[in-house]
């Protein structure tokens, strides 16, 4: 089977949206690689993400916010003989979306990112306490470009 390059923007949404976590990649302050799992939300072209409002990941990404966020799904373990290791191999499908981090402070503006994390999670609506949205850290990333990889798919 061969790698596949995906780039129909309506797949690589898809599989966006069957993942539960991506992992945020970004450079730090020393110029080593950082990367974290997160929670997120995509709508329209737009990654929203959420954390606590300092720490690591925030120092980073308020200095240097360019990120890379991936996303992998549909994983199936294959073999063509069971106890022969070169013959196995993982089915999946991937995507990588590019973007520069930047800060929602407005919290009517928030709250709406919270509100799109949170459909990526479940189909209930929610209500959010002013205090709640001024502790919390959300982050949009506009993507710059975006590339997805299936094999076996």
């Amino acid at each position: 089977m061969k790698n596949r390059k995906l780039d129909f923007l309506p797949e690589l949404e898809t599989i966006i949206r069957k993942c539960d976590a991506c992992t945020l990649s970004m450079t730090d302050l020393d110029g080593k690689p950082y990367a974290v799992p997160m929670n997120f939300g995509y709508q329209d072209g737009v990654l929203y993400l959420h954390s606590a409002p300092d720490g690591k990941k925030i120092e980073i990404l308020k200095q240097q916010p360019a990120v890379c966020a991936s996303f992998s799904t549909d994983h199936d373990l294959r073999w063509q003989h069971s106890e022969v290791a070169c013959s196995y191999s993982m089915r999946y499908r991937s995507v990588l979306l590019f973007g520069n981090v930047s800060f929602i402070e407005d919290v009517e503006q928030k709250q709406l990112a919270l509100d799109v994390i949170m459909r990526q999670y479940t189909d209930q609506t929610y209500k959010y306490s002013l205090p709640a949205l001024q502790n919390v850290c959300v982050m949009r990333v506009a993507v710059d470009s975006i590339e997805g990889r299936a094999y076996g798919y």
